[in-house]
């Protein structure tokens, strides 16, 4: 069952009141309403969903975009960063007037614009040891868009512990990669599904990845990371297609090629 569609029924179970489409929501989500895999109901329950992107850069941005116009009803957004001139090359939820301003705030804003039926839940923080377990627990999938190792594998132990799918995305010069993480699902043979230190047992030593600053990105990669991230995550909460569950998608943009791996 979906993490959405278990909202919902634990909703109709304990009497409380679901979702409704006030306003302009039957024509904003029309063309999702006549997909036979969305309807009335798949809308709702992305209506009922709580999801947490965590940072509000090169993925987030196009990530939490995507996700309010498809009508998640609440998003969280962790970014304990300022708006600076060099993000605006990529961070496409931020704008020149707000450099300077806290990044939840500015994405907050850019939703708020885009589609007014989403809550936004600002976490202006960087999320460590003290605080991970209590936010994952507030939402049904989180969103990796993070942009170092230490988060990466302190967010995966987290939603391993509490059971929320964990959407992880990373991107590189021209490059970027993409999984879904649930390893309390077993496969069809009745073995566990990989938690994110099968996948990378140990972080690289440190100064032998560049970050960002150094290294460089091209901005419409991140652009398209983080669109097919947002993709995943509605996906997974519509229990729609395959999950990239124990797969690896690998998108090379110097050479358009896509690629995906199991693991």
């Amino acid at each position: 069952m979906s993490p959405a569609r278990q909202r919902v029924t634990e909703m109709e179970q304990q009497g409380e009141p679901q979702p409704v489409f006030a306003g302009d929501e039957i024509a904003r989500y029309a063309r999702q309403l006549v997909l036979p895999e969305v309807g009335g109901p798949g809308q709702q329950r992305l209506k009922a969903a709580r999801v947490l992107v965590v940072g509000a850069g090169g993925l987030g941005s196009p990530l939490a975009l995507y996700l309010a116009a498809a009508g998640i009803g609440t998003v969280g957004v962790v970014d304990d960063d300022t708006v600076a001139v060099s993000n605006l090359q990529r961070q496409v939820i931020h704008g020149t007037a707000d450099i300077g301003r806290p990044k939840v705030d500015s994405a907050a804003d850019a939703i708020g614009r885009l589609n007014p039926h989403v809550t936004v839940e600002r976490h202006a923080l960087r999320l460590d040891a003290d605080n991970a377990e209590a936010l994952v627990a507030a939402y049904d999938v989180v969103a990796d868009g993070s942009d170092n190792f230490a988060t990466r594998y302190l967010l995966a132990d987290s939603c391993a512990l509490l059971r929320r799918p964990l959407v992880s995305a990373a991107l590189g010069r021209f490059d970027g990669t993409l999984t879904t993480l649930m390893p309390w699902t077993t496969r069809d043979d009745g073995t566990s599904n990989p938690t994110y230190r099968d996948l990378f047992p140990s972080p690289p030593a440190e100064g032998t990845i560049p970050n960002c600053e150094e290294a460089g990105v091209l901005g419409t990669v991140a652009g398209l990371m983080g669109t097919l991230q947002a993709t995943e995550v509605v996906r997974v909460l519509l229990g729609i297609g395959r999950p990239l569950v124990g797969r690896l998608l690998i998108v090379d943009a110097l050479s358009m090629r896509f690629e995906t791996i199991e693991y």
